[in-house]
């Protein structure tokens, strides 16, 4: 074994160096414009936090306020946040020296009938107390303790940005929510009138039949088609009250009422600002995680890299040994010792080695984990956008046919009336018009949803 020379390993100390791979971060694809934004003349507003404020509701707002402080998810990451602070508290108290007492006593006997006899006036009961102070450092010269620090640091800040991910996600999850549980309640008013409707032409063919002027054909279809409504409403309860379940669980309150509203009151939030860059996806808190990732396992290439180089460290004592306590820290007691220590590493057969391969094979992974984050995040962007403006488009199409639709049930039920038409003609004016009514709340649910879906797309909302 090849001995370092004392001069040699004093002045790599003196020098130091660390074999950690600086980090860069890994270069995008991505176009400077998203393919569905509006033309860029204008640059974007800052990120808005509170996004869901932009739809004026005070409720919404009450149960985001609840979700952020009671749901489980987010305690959960609150404590991964302690954890890796506590991680890197550790990781950084490995750079400073560790002190350590230590103190002892001991009472012994000596025998008198082995092959070597005791010296002449040699006690044979011995006692002996020692307290001393001692401490172990290892000299970070290759930077592994300096980069196992790094690692941690980025971890931590990757744990922040994960319980933003997860505010933002629930956010997203209390609104869409929400916005469903409205939209049904706009169904349940729809079909409430439609059913009002179906109950009067019963009675109303009812009473052509005591005339003599309706079959009893017309009175089952009418009777029939109450049933229908009745059934579907039926439907949309149970789906307002599972989708009011589902609010509750997000907020963590299992008894949470919310009354009836429409989601006609809702206003449409503003449309995006004209110009969204690519680059406005850096304020998406995952894509910050992704790469504070990529940081640590950058860091760890370097940490498994030092284990190849000497391991320098230095070690100290200083404390008291006397065989009466009270002479302990007498200056006749005091011992100290000084220690420098070297550990290479021979032959392991590729064992580090193979612990670089892995730590550089998972940084790759970690380049691929962001590159895929961006482009995930810049495909959510474009998908929000389009499906803003589709729904936008079909929203004037849905209106027109509403408004149709309740003329053709008008003009047939008067029709009906004076004698012109029968009950299948305005049973059909019904149906038209129920359907076009539920296809225009369903349009402006998927309006509002596609909004939400960009505010958390974006990593928030626009001022």
């Amino acid at each position: 074994m090849k001995i370092v020379p004392t001069a040699l390993v004093l002045l790599l100390i003196l020098t130091g160096c660390a074999v950690s791979p600086e980090y860069r971060r890994p270069p995008t694809r991505l176009p400077e414009q998203y393919a569905e934004a509006p033309p860029q003349d204008a640059q974007a507003s800052p990120i808005n936090p509170a996004w869901w404020k932009l739809f004026n509701d005070p409720l919404l707002d009450e149960l985001q306020e609840k979700a952020a402080a009671r749901n489980p998810d987010i305690h959960e990451a609150a404590a991964r946040i302690e954890e890796a602070d506590a991680v890197l508290r550790q990781t950084g108290a490995a750079l400073l020296p560790a002190i350590d007492l230590g103190a002892a006593g001991k009472r012994s006997r000596s025998s008198t009938e082995t092959a070597v006899p005791l010296p002449p006036g040699a006690p044979i009961l011995q006692t002996d107390y020692r307290a001393s102070l001692s401490t172990a450092f290892e000299v970070d010269f290759w930077g592994k303790l300096r980069a196992a620090s790094a690692a941690a640091r980025a971890q931590v800040l990757a744990a922040r940005h994960a319980d933003a991910t997860v505010r933002l996600t629930l956010a997203g999850l209390v609104a869409r929510n929400y916005l469903n549980l409205r939209a049904l309640d706009a169904q349940l008013a729809v079909v409430r009138e439609t059913l009002r409707s179906r109950r009067d032409s019963l009675r109303l063919t009812q009473d052509k039949l005591r005339g003599g002027v309706a079959s009893r054909i017309d009175v089952a279809q009418a009777e029939s088609a109450v049933a229908a409504v009745v059934a579907q409403l039926a439907e949309l309860r149970q789906q307002r009250d599972l989708a009011q379940h589902q609010v509750a669980l997000l907020t963590g309150t299992p008894d949470l009422q919310l009354g009836t509203g429409d989601i006609g009151d809702l206003p449409l939030p503003p449309a995006p600002p004209l110009g969204l860059p690519a680059r406005l996806l850096e304020a998406r808190p995952d894509i910050r995680q992704a790469e504070e990732n990529l940081i640590a396992l950058n860091a760890r290439i370097g940490v498994a890299k030092a284990a190849l180089f000497p391991a320098i460290s230095l070690t100290g004592l200083l404390g008291g040994q006397s065989m009466e306590l009270s002479n302990l820290f007498a200056s006749g007691a005091r011992i100290w010792s000084l220690g420098f220590a070297l550990s290479l590493p021979i032959f392991d057969a590729g064992r580090l080695d193979a612990q670089v391969d892995q730590a550089t094979a998972q940084q790759k992974q970690g380049v691929a984990a962001y590159q895929r984050a961006v482009e995930n995040a810049f495909r959510e962007v474009n998908d929000a956008l389009a499906a803003a403006r589709q729904s936008a488009a079909a929203e004037a199409a849905l209106t027109t046919r509403r408004e149709a639709a309740r003329q053709v049930l008008e003009l047939t039920e008067e029709r009906r009336q004076a004698g012109y038409s029968a009950y299948p003609e305005v049973l059909d004016a019904q149906r038209s018009l129920n359907d076009a009514q539920l296809a225009f709340v369903q349009n402006r649910q998927a309006r509002l949803a596609a909004a939400v879906e960009l505010f958390r797309a974006m990593g928030g909302g626009w001022q």
